[in-house]
């Protein structure tokens, strides 16, 4: 069987497109721009705050939390989710990186 397409990029660039990848979802971007205005919720509050359906909300947590956008801890029957604040230095990094290289070229 032959390599797959993401062998011939680096872990960091693999890691990015993931990361970049969960975030291209309008709805998981409504999410992500909610947990930044409380410090954790439940997928029941973030329900009442978008126009979707609870199982669409789920879907789009579970997407996040797997690529590590959120994090989740169990309270009781339901799961706290907030910002995973090491994942999204690494993205502030990579932008900044771009930013600093973009400021030193002229075109």
């Amino acid at each position: 069987m032959g390599a797959s397409k993401s062998d011939f990029f680096t872990d960091k660039q693999n890691e990015l497109a993931s990361l970049f990848k969960a975030l291209s979802h309008p709805a998981r971007v409504a999410i992500i721009e909610y947990l930044l205005t409380v410090d954790t919720c439940i997928c029941g509050d973030i329900v009442n705050e978008l126009p979707l359906a609870q199982p669409t909300v789920s879907q789009h947590l579970k997407e996040l939390k797997n690529a590590g956008i959120i994090k989740g801890s169990i309270e009781g029957t339901a799961i706290c989710y907030c910002i995973n604040e090491n994942t999204l230095k690494k993205i502030e990094s990579y932008f900044s990186i771009i930013n600093t290289k973009l400021k030193n070229k002229c075109c």
